[in-house]
């Protein structure tokens, strides 16, 4: 047993970004799920139809916190139940590698191939924002990066809104 009460036995939770909930995850989508529809109607985009999205706590680490806990909010554009793949599998898989290394999975399959691990997906399409991570899977990668950035250059926004309308003060 531990002997310091301040110290976690096993990895924890975080406590939860403020401002970046699942709501605000969540609105986020719904303003780049347009841009996300409208793009998926063209087959160069990508052929399946689909698409997961996960976004991560951005309060979360790695270091303390289990991935699954720190998921923030998850969507599906079409029906899971037409899907020809496991969508959200390859997304969470996505999302897991760049919330662990920090890094787009592009970079790291393509310049950081050392952080790799043997378990890893060997897909790429995320964005790694400013501490914001979001996958997307279900369109050609280049296209899931991209939806992926739109959602949290959102999600970004939101954040600052929320954390510029919502003034705190000095909590101790």
């Amino acid at each position: 047993m531990n002997s310091n009460p301040f110290l976690a036995a096993s990895p924890t939770v975080s406590a939860p970004s403020f401002y970046a909930d699942r709501q605000a995850a969540a609105q986020a989508v719904r303003m780049a799920l347009p841009l996300i529809e409208t793009a998926m109607k063209d087959p160069k985009v990508g052929e399946s139809g689909f698409l997961y999205i996960v976004v991560m706590d951005p309060a979360s680490s790695p270091v303390r916190d289990q991935f699954e806990e720190a998921i923030l909010y998850e969507h599906s554009v079409g029906d899971p139940e037409q899907w020809d793949a496991d969508y959200a599998s390859f997304a969470r898989g996505k999302a897991y590698l760049s919330w662990r290394t920090g890094l787009d999975s592009h970079l790291v399959q393509t310049v950081y191939p050392q952080l790799l691990q043997k378990n890893d997906s060997t897909l790429w399409g995320t964005a790694c924002l400013d501490g914001y991570v979001v996958a997307a899977s279900g369109a050609n990668p280049w296209y899931d990066e991209a939806f992926a950035m739109a959602v949290a250059a959102c999600l970004k926004a939101i954040v600052k809104g929320r954390a510029l309308s919502e003034p705190r003060g000095l909590t101790l």
